[in-house]
């Protein structure tokens, strides 16, 4: 089976392709320019792997919790690429938790099997849950409700370990007794939980390629902080 996987939920960019048994990846800056090179980096790839948007299977991509803005990238690339694939038939889209791909990470480079994942969610808060190994059906169990909450919230079953990227800008006001790892939902993480998954029908069609959000709100709207300033001027 010939895969595509993408994550742009980071500050980092993560690409790989699986063919052929062997696994090309790629990996660049994310955040804002995921929108500009995200496209032209996936060509290069796909090329690279031998293969074509017309020989591919299915298209994995990590659906959040993360950047808002990496995450409408992420889903609006893989509807298009899927749309268009096989000459225009379409291909199906595997969506992919983007905390499950943090503790497949910490599972992979670290030997992590009990993992509380987290992501920074800024604004002073962090996207988390845990994620438990199973090892004789090789699959992850997680909570089904992610959580978003201030580091010190955070909370890590003894022996659990802390992956994620959330540990440099919270320091110890993220599980300060806890093991921690850094770990990123990349695009080879998303390849090694895809054939569970797939297995378990979780492959949908292009148009279902939505993003998971956690955090129902980002910023306050012109009326909001109109509201706010002059609710503010009788006091000052």
């Amino acid at each position: 089976m010939n895969l595509l996987a993408f994550d742009t939920s980071t500050d980092m960019l993560s690409i790989a392709v699986q063919a052929g048994g062997a696994v090309w990846e790629h990996q660049g800056p994310g955040g804002p320019q995921a929108s500009a090179t995200l496209i032209p980096a996936v060509s290069n790839l796909v090329a690279q792997a031998g293969c074509s948007f017309d020989t591919l299977d299915v298209i994995v991509f990590g659906r959040g919790p993360g950047s808002f803005t990496g995450l409408r990238t992420a889903c609006a690339v893989a509807q298009g690429l899927a749309f268009g694939a096989r000459g225009g038939q379409g291909i199906p889209v595997l969506p992919v938790d983007t905390l499950l791909a943090v503790a497949e990470e910490a599972r992979h480079r670290h030997g992590a099997e009990r993992v509380v994942a987290v992501l920074d969610a800024r604004m002073d808060e962090v996207y988390h849950a845990r994620c438990e190994w199973q090892a004789a059906t090789g699959q992850w169990v997680a909570d089904a409700d992610f959580g978003l909450s201030s580091p010190e919230q955070v909370l890590v079953p003894d022996g659990w370990t802390v992956a994620g990227n959330a540990r440099p800008p919270y320091g110890e006001r993220l599980a300060p007794g806890a093991t921690h790892v850094h770990a990123l939902p990349t695009a080879a993480a998303l390849l090694r939980l895809a054939p569970a998954l797939l297995a378990a029908g979780g492959a949908v069609p292009a148009s279902d390629a939505l993003p998971r959000y956690i955090r129902d709100k980002v910023a306050q709207t012109t009326a909001e902080r109109a509201a706010l300033r002059a609710a503010a001027a009788p006091a000052a």
